[in-house]
């Protein structure tokens, strides 16, 4: 299966992520007019993410993998599900989209279009939260894709995002390109500026976690990517990625 032109998985990468970001903060703010509860306004808030991302991963995933996350990014390109050239390119998309999505989220409620947010979240348990929840979404994806079961991503994903919300104390973050959408939204979603660089280096290092950990528990199953015309042996996308899964006894393949 070749995988679609860059530039298209580019706009869906784009598209998902402004998406995710307008539901993250969208709802936040929703939640924040609807009631005073801040228990509420989180229920809100998790079960519109969780909801609204099992969505977008169905709409986009077949055309760009449905990543929406520089971490989730990182994780496959290290796997060799993607090739790494595409990477910078995914990230780029991926922040760029957040950040209109926070500027979409803002206007839908008429705020301004821009409020950097001044919400310190850079606690220690924090940064520990991040960590935890970075490593669990990135090993729900990698395990379901190094097992051959593509079909659960959507639903396991949106159900990870929603409970991590309540098991985290940072409610889960775990995603850069989110992290710094929501740096422009003064909100009940945003984030501080000076908050964001140890929460997204708190995510990366659960994304590296994950990778780890997908290896040690899916040795004998790697990723065989597509191969595009021309371009012999050059993976293809996430979706492509899954798509391929062969046992290592038959294969060999990047890790």
């Amino acid at each position: 299966m070749t995988p679609p032109p860059l530039p298209r998985r580019l706009l869906a990468e784009y598209l998902g992520s402004a998406l995710l970001a307008a539901i993250v903060i969208g709802s936040g703010i929703m939640a924040t007019t609807l009631t005073p509860d801040v228990g509420v306004q989180l229920l809100i808030n998790a079960l519109a993410t969780a909801m609204g991302l099992t969505v977008l991963i169905l709409v986009f995933g077949p055309v760009g993998g449905a990543h929406f996350n520089p971490a989730v990014t990182l994780a496959i390109a290290t796997l060799g599900g993607m090739r790494w050239r595409d990477a910078p390119a995914y990230v780029v998309a991926q922040i760029a989209g957040c950040a209109s999505g926070a500027i979409l989220g803002n206007a839908m409620f008429a705020l301004p279009a821009v409020t950097i947010s001044t919400t310190a979240r850079a606690t220690g348990a924090n940064l520990l939260a991040e960590v935890v929840a970075a490593a669990g979404l990135v090993l729900v994806i990698l395990a379901l894709v190094r097992s051959n079961r593509l079909d659960w991503v959507a639903p396991a994903v949106g159900a990870y995002i929603g409970s991590a919300y309540f098991f985290t104390a940072s409610t889960s973050f775990a995603n850069p390109a989110i992290t710094i959408g929501r740096i422009l939204s003064d909100t009940f979603a945003g984030i501080a500026p000076a908050s964001a660089p140890p929460f997204i280096a708190a995510q990366l290092l659960g994304a590296a976690i994950a990778v780890g950990l997908a290896v040690l528990l899916y040795p004998r199953t790697v990723i065989v990517v597509a191969e595009t015309p021309g371009d012999p042996g050059e993976p293809g996308t996430l979706t492509d990625a899954a798509a391929h899964v062969e046992p290592e006894t038959q294969r060999s393949g990047a890790h």
